[in-house]
Formats: structure tokens, C-alpha cells, sequence
């Protein structure tokens, strides 16, 4: 008896939630233990939404693109997760100052946005490219 294995895909739901759940999780979980509620609300708004909105607008990018460029594919995944995860944290931080200018939003915008942003834009470029690896090499 022979056994396949099904070949790993990139599913973008999947990756929006977890780029939702993981920060929110540690950063509420910190928050709750630490005794800062401000910190466990910012958990489950700017730090998973921004991870999330992140999440899917690079997930959405990446399929694509993915057939019109193929640098991405011969480039290391480590300098692709890098420059990405920069460029995203430097936007991020755009975006931060610009929405701090208002009252509407608190100061903690400034680090929880930009943090968010990079971190998940590395981490989906990373699995998308560890993805792409395994399919190229069947």
C-alpha cells in the first residue's frame, strides 16, 4: 500500500486567522497576567486586526502574483521575510503617525501598528515561499 502526501497549500482564511489569533492570544494573555486591561483590548483590536488586514492583503498579493513574477521564487526565503517584514513595519509606522494625528485613536497606535505589520508580513511571505519550495520541487 502506497501512501501520497497531499502537497502543502497556501489558504488564505487559514492564514488570516491565524495572523489574527497568535498576536492577540500572546499580547491578551500577556495582558491579562501583567494586570493591563488597555493591553488586552489593544490585543484584540489594533495588534490581531492589523496583523490580520496585513495577513490578507499580502496573502492576496502573493497568489496573484505568483504567477507573473518569478523572482520571488529564487530569492531566500530569510531575505524575502526580511524585506518584506521592513518595508511593511515602515509603512506601518506611515500609517501609525498619520492615524495619531487624530484624537481618536491612542498613542499605543504608534508601536502596536508598525510591530503588528512586520510581523506578520514576514511570517506569511516565509510559509507562502516554504509553500512555493515544496511545489517546485515535486
Amino acid at each position: 500500500m502506497s501512501t501520497t502526501a497531499v502537497p502543502p497549500r497556501f489558504v488564505l482564511w487559514r492564514e488570516v486567522l491565524f495572523a489574527y489569533l497568535a498576536p492577540a492570544l500572546s499580547a491578551g494573555v500577556g495582558g491579562l497576567l501583567t494586570g493591563r486591561p488597555e493591553l488586552v483590548l489593544a490585543a484584540l483590536t489594533s495588534i490581531g486586526g492589523t496583523s490580520a488586514m496585513v495577513a490578507f492583503l499580502f496573502g492576496m498579493w502573493l497568489r496573484y502574483r505568483e504567477v507573473r513574477w518569478t523572482w520571488p521564487r529564487r530569492m531566500p526565503p530569510a531575505a524575502l521575510a526580511v524585506g518584506f517584514g521592513l518595508g511593511s513595519a515602515a509603512l506601518g509606522a506611515v500609517v501609525a503617525q498619520l492615524l495619531c494625528r487624530t484624537s481618536w485613536f491612542p498613542e499605543r497606535i504608534r508601536i502596536d501598528v508598525p510591530i503588528a505589520a512586520a510581523l506578520a508580513a514576514a511570517i506569511v511571505v516565509w510559509r507562502w515561499c516554504s509553500i512555493q519550495r515544496k511545489e517546485d520541487r515535486r
